[in-house]
């Protein structure tokens, strides 16, 4: 199949992208680069630099003829889109329909998308939280995710586009990107690698559910060849809060440094966890590298790229 993965060159993306490719299937990478990187595109995709929102896109639709679109540009920070949620429903809303658009005029055939698992729930009324729970998010950057799941379901009513939405937890992994507020993970683990203090906000008792990269890579491959349109959560099922995250974290980069809390964040949630029952029930998807595993392998990885000689 020929397959335009977007935000082809940031963390997620770019894992998919390679996992395509091994799968043996033609992909195009779309990506503004404002968070991704170019390094992280495997070279047999073919890339083309571009912001989803560009009229270009259409032709681009019109000349390469995609069999399924796969959405991961984003803009990803959640405080950011609290600062500006003009910008932020530009590139997540804005963006999008212009994905859709070409889509429906131009005979894409599935459209996956990488929604939110966290910021589209709230917080919670029961844990963990199904994709039958109320959604009530708490942030621009979740509302522009909802707001698209909706759009989603119109496409498919009116027009045919299949869809698959995937409702990812907190995902980590390599070549996430430490700089900016997301990714904890990766901000931890690089400022602790570089001697520097990173610290927790608040009391560090707030919870999330963290997935590897490679897990949920492996629901982007099933999405392909499932034929009906669905939501599905992409998790653990498991809570970890910040202040184990930063204990596991100082031990396996070997770090000295001190346990330090910063005032709280205005808003910030305090339990996210996802129930995965449905995707595994439905795609036979769950996850395989727990929280263990996944920062030892993540560590392991910043290592190679901050201590290399």
């Amino acid at each position: 199949m020929k397959i335009l993965v977007t935000g082809g060159a940031g963390f997620i993306g770019s894992h998919v992208v390679d996992a395509y490719i091994n799968a043996g299937h033609s992909v195009v990478v779309i990506d503004n680069l404002s968070m991704g990187n170019l390094k992280n595109v495997n070279p047999e995709a073919k890339f083309l630099k571009l912001d989803i929102r560009d009229e270009k896109l259409k032709e681009i639709f019109q000349d390469e003829k995609f069999d399924i679109v796969n959405h991961h540009a984003a803009q990803m920070d959640v405080r950011k889109s609290v600062e500006d949620p003009l910008f932020d429903a530009s590139v997540n809303i804005l963006g999008v329909l212009n994905l859709l658009e070409s889509c429906k005029n131009y005979g894409v055939k599935k459209f996956i998308f990488a929604s939110t698992g966290g910021a589209i729930y709230g917080e919670q009324d029961y844990f963990p939280a199904d994709e039958e729970h109320p959604l009530r998010p708490l942030s621009p950057y979740g509302i522009t995710k909802l707001a698209t799941e909706k759009y989603l379901y119109y496409y498919e009513k009116v027009f045919g586009l299949q869809y698959i939405i995937l409702r990812y937890a907190n995902v980590y992994g390599p070549r996430q990107n430490p700089h900016g507020e997301a990714g904890v993970v990766a901000i931890f683990t690089q400022k602790m690698l570089e001697g520097k203090q990173p610290q927790i906000n608040g009391d560090g008792k707030q919870t999330r559910d963290y997935v590897y990269v490679d897990d949920v890579v492996k629901a982007n491959l099933l999405a392909l060849n499932y034929n009906k349109s669905e939501i599905f959560n992409i998790g653990t099922g498991i809570e970890t809060d910040v202040n184990t995250l930063f204990f596991k974290l100082r031990e396996y980069t070997g770090s000295k440094c001190e346990e330090y809390h910063a005032p709280p964040k205005k808003g910030e949630q305090l339990r996210s966890v996802l129930n995965y029952t449905k995707i595994k029930n439905e795609l036979g998807w769950e996850p395989k590298v727990y929280i263990e595993e996944g920062l030892k392998l993540t560590v392991d990885y910043f290592k190679k790229i901050i201590l290399r000689p």
